[in-house]
């Protein structure tokens, strides 16, 4: 019995990255091998992205504004991983925290969203994603 599979994994930069940001990169897999059944060869191929969907600008802003709503020194460092609890934030703060990010982009953040992200890269493609609704007329 005779078997062959190969994996071919390809890793791109999918935004621009600064030195304050994470961002995530792309990664396709392919996989070639003979079924047992038929004894000709099937093509398996798969796709797994991870993309940001936020700018860098957009992550950048909302650092800034948990940063000033937590009074955070300089000195605390903030990454698109950065949980809100990490850095103590009390449903107060959160409640805050999305105010000024609704008065800064000119948005309109629902409850259910704004429960629903954790970190600073979530709640960043969480604005990007309500921008772009807003400017297609979404609302």
């Amino acid at each position: 019995m005779a078997s062959v599979s190969a994996t071919c994994l390809r890793f791109q930069p999918l935004c621009s990255q600064s030195n304050k940001t994470n961002q995530a990169a792309g990664l396709k897999l392919v996989s070639v091998g003979w079924g047992k059944s038929t004894g000709f060869p099937s093509l398996t191929a798969s796709r797994f992205r991870v993309s940001c969907a936020a700018k860098p600008e957009t992550v950048e802003k909302v650092i800034n504004i948990v940063r000033k709503q937590l009074a955070l020194t300089p000195e605390t460092v903030l990454t698109n991983e950065t949980e809100f609890v990490e850095l103590g934030a009390d449903s107060l703060d959160t409640v805050e925290i999305v105010m000024t990010l609704e008065e800064e982009f000119d948005i309109n953040v629902e409850e259910e969203n704004s429960q629903n992200v954790s970190t600073v890269q979530e709640v960043a493609d969480m604005i990007e994603e309500l921008v772009q609704k807003k400017a297609a007329g979404g609302s």
